[in-house]
């Protein structure tokens, strides 16, 4: 999909906030730090339409961005962020869980790892709350351009084998190079 207009429409913390549409919602989930603003910068073609941090922890609410009036992308806030109050933390989970439970517009999540390492405790406990919860899922292992293209299979493996996912529902990222870029949104449009 070429992406036209991008908006950030709002940040919402409660359900009262979200968006009045219909327009079907991917939500971006991971890791505070992995790459969630680097991969919606990637699939919009712009370069940083999405605020990108070295600040772990720095987005707090859900952020909607409306792609074309035809799909809404949801930052979801990161986990596994230290710094944080327990009672922040705690805030945060129920909204995310809220949202992830509660929204009849959700169409799937992605969930974001850092491709250079394996899958945290983190990652592997919110892969288990999703498909608990039977919400559609696209694991997309980031940060591949700061790791050699002769080691991607060894960490697909890794990511694969410890996610316990298969091949169609693990995608290897490079924000630099753009590669899986036209694989992630072959999924995002499969669940338009």
């Amino acid at each position: 999909m070429e992406v036209q207009n991008v908006d950030l429409t709002i940040s919402a913390v409660a359900e009262k906030q979200y968006p009045n549409t219909m327009f079907p919602e991917i939500a971006l989930v991971g890791r505070s730090n992995v790459g969630k603003s680097s991969l919606t910068n990637v699939l919009i073609n712009r370069r940083k339409f999405a605020r990108t941090s070295s600040q772990p922890g720095k987005t707090q609410t859900l952020n909607f961005y409306n792609i074309d009036d035809k799909l809404y992308f949801v930052d979801v806030p990161g986990y596994g962020y230290a710094k944080a109050s327990k009672a922040s933390r705690e805030k945060w989970g129920k909204m995310i869980e809220t949202y992830l439970t509660k929204r009849d517009q959700l169409r799937g999540v992605i969930a974001l790892v850092d491709g250079r390492h394996a899958p945290t405790d983190d990652d592997i406990s919110m892969h288990e709350w999703l498909v608990y919860y039977g919400i559609d899922v696209l694991t997309v292992a980031t940060k591949m351009d700061k790791i050699s293209k002769g080691k991607w299979n060894k960490q697909e493996s890794l990511i694969k084998k410890t996610l316990q996912i298969n091949d169609e529902e693990l995608i290897l990222l490079s924000a630099l190079t753009k590669d899986g870029k036209n694989e992630v949104w072959q999924w995002i449009e499969g669940r338009m």
